[in-house]
């Protein structure tokens, strides 16, 4: 019974988002183990409150990932 827990920063990911993201990884798990997987396959996303999570020893916000991700699209 596969458990995947994806910890995400709150307010990046809209509710949209959250249901592709938890599609695509059944899909991704399914791939792997065989269909017989779906309908044991558990995903959690867990939103850690904006400026709790670090990188390189700053916090980061919601408004960090934001921006990090939209100088990204631009590229």
């Amino acid at each position: 019974m596969p458990l995947i827990n994806v910890k995400l920063i709150e307010g990046v990911l809209t509710p949209k988002q959250k249901q592709e993201a938890i599609r695509r990884l059944t899909d991704t798990m399914v791939s792997i183990e065989g269909e017989n997987a779906r309908p044991v396959t558990w995903v959690i996303l867990e939103e850690v409150k904006s400026g709790e999570w670090g990188m390189g020893g700053n916090p980061l916000t919601t408004s960090d990932v934001q921006t990090l991700l939209a100088a990204k699209a631009k590229s």
